[in-house]
């Protein structure tokens, strides 16, 4: 074959740094957001945070493509990116318009977003500080010590003595006697029930240390012998059992629920989430608005010094890293936008709900604030992804606000949140005696016109950690 020339039109993907960049900051968090500028200000010696700003304010979206002055918000904006796009996202994302908010204004007040952890007391550090209060020998403080050493995060001592003692040391020459003697002090100590091998067990230790009566002894027999018909909640045979009244096995019903069955999980570490909301929503004049909260977004600008230096050095070295800040200042800028803009939207759909809470909530798709504000389904998707909305109703992640629909006689939809809260309040409200099955729940839905099978409503009361109508039977 002779060599030719051909012409051939084809279309191909590319993704701009600073497109690849914008993208990957609309995924952050805000949390994570934080920790990502920590970074680039500590590469970038052009970017810093701003001393002065004011709080920040959706603009109108005339006002999108202001210019930053050097030295004080930013610099002026890099030429748009490239649109191309596997999703259409660059498209959406960069045809939209509106600041969230400016870089500069009043004195910072230097928040920072750390994670302030309290001093905390182990369940160890707490057992062995009391025992190093009791008066025992040293030799029973040793095995006490060794049996605090070994305890799970609940406080229970889930090795059998018989196999501790064979892990012992031979030099110490401990028996099966001593051990028992050394949990029976380990029992003494507080939280009570800790050093418990068994549920029974550390149940049974609160209980004895309860002032003595009736329905003390009740509840230790029904703990001791029927335990697993409480569990069930199988009343009427827990009655022929005992042969107690209902009066006095409600009472101690009553006293084995107040007792912890996991006394060691007080002490337990647990790591604080924080969680900061990306937009603050209030009632304005009979209006819900939406506005990005203050607290949340970064002030960022060009460094004055290194900005003046470049305009009479063009030839730096710097220049690089300027047009990186300037990226990055508009990226985040966009990013807030674009959360403000769908917040906006979500809000204008889900009124009733902030007005009459979860059973007013209405079916919400992607698809219809894609539509809405012009964006693409799965820019929406990342948008609403681990983005917060601080309501008077408590604060909600973006996606809380979106869920399938179940269809109505009438033929319009209720969503399933509006259900899982119906749901809640049918059985929140409930005879203890007689509760609800899921198929009266079913019935009760369809007298108000909404149709929900009884293997739905399963689901969505098991969604809710909601048991069974079996174990949520009360005497």
């Amino acid at each position: 074959m002779k060599p030719s020339l051909t012409l051939k039109l084809t279309q191909h993907l590319a993704l701009t740094p600073q497109l690849q960049q914008s993208i990957r900051l609309l995924q952050l968090s805000t949390v994570e957001l934080e920790h990502e500028l920590e970074k680039f200000l500590q590469e970038n010696p052009l970017l810093e945070r701003a001393e002065d700003y004011p709080q920040p304010a959706a603009l109108p979206a005339d006002h999108a493509d202001a210019e930053f002055q050097d030295g004080q918000a930013g610099a002026e904006p890099s030429p748009a990116p490239s649109t191309s796009d596997e999703d259409g996202w660059a498209d959406d994302h960069f045809g939209s318009t509106g600041a969230a908010g400016s870089f500069d204004g009043d004195e910072d007040d230097d928040t920072d977003y750390q994670d302030v952890q309290a001093a905390a007391v182990s369940l160890r550090d707490h057992l062995l500080w009391q025992l190093a209060l009791t008066s025992i020998s040293a030799r029973d403080r040793i095995l006490v010590s060794y049996l605090i050493d070994i305890l799970d995060d609940d406080g229970y001592l889930s090795q059998p003595l018989e196999e501790i003692a064979l892990a012992m040391p031979e030099d110490l020459d401990v028996g099966l006697e001593e051990l028992q003697i050394a949990l029976r002090y380990l029992q003494n100590l507080d939280p009570t029930g800790v050093g418990a091998r068994s549920a029974q067990e550390c149940l049974t230790l609160q209980l004895a240390a309860t002032p003595p009566t009736m329905i003390n002894s009740l509840a230790q027999e029904i703990v001791l012998q029927h335990l697993d018909l409480l569990a069930s909640h199988d009343f009427a045979r827990l009655k022929k059992q005992t042969g107690a009244d209902d009066e006095a096995l409600r009472a101690a019903h009553l006293l084995i629920c107040s007792l912890n069955p996991r006394p060691g999980a007080a002490y337990a570490s647990t790591e604080t989430r924080y969680i900061v909301p990306d937009v603050v929503v209030r009632k304005l004049r009979g209006q819900w608005s939406a506005s990005i909260n203050a607290e949340a977004f970064p002030r960022l600008r060009i460094n004055s010094l290194y900005a003046q230096i470049l305009s009479r050095q063009r030839g730096s070295g710097l220049s690089v890293q300027l047009q990186e800040a300037r990226w990055l200042i508009r990226n985040v800028q966009q990013r807030f936008d674009t959360i403000l803009r769908v917040a906006q939207a979500i809000v204008e759909r889900q009124r009733q709900f902030l007005e009459h809470g979860e059973v007013a909530m209405r079916p919400l798709v992607l698809r219809e604030i894609a539509e809405t504000v012009g964006l693409h389904e799965s820019t929406i998707s990342r948008v609403t992804t681990q983005k917060y909305m601080a309501t008077p109703r408590g604060i909600f992640e973006l996606k809380y606000f979106f869920g399938s629909h179940v269809g109505t006689e009438t033929g319009g939809a209720c969503s399933a949140t509006a259900i899982r809260a119906l749901i809640k309040q049918m059985i929140a409200t409930e005879e203890p005696t007689k509760p609800l099955s899921d198929g009266q729940i079913s019935e009760v839905l369809g007298q108000q016109g909404i149709v929900v099978a009884r293997r739905t409503i399963a689901k969505y009361r098991e969604s809710l950690n909601i048991p069974p109508v079996s174990l949520r039977k009360s005497i």
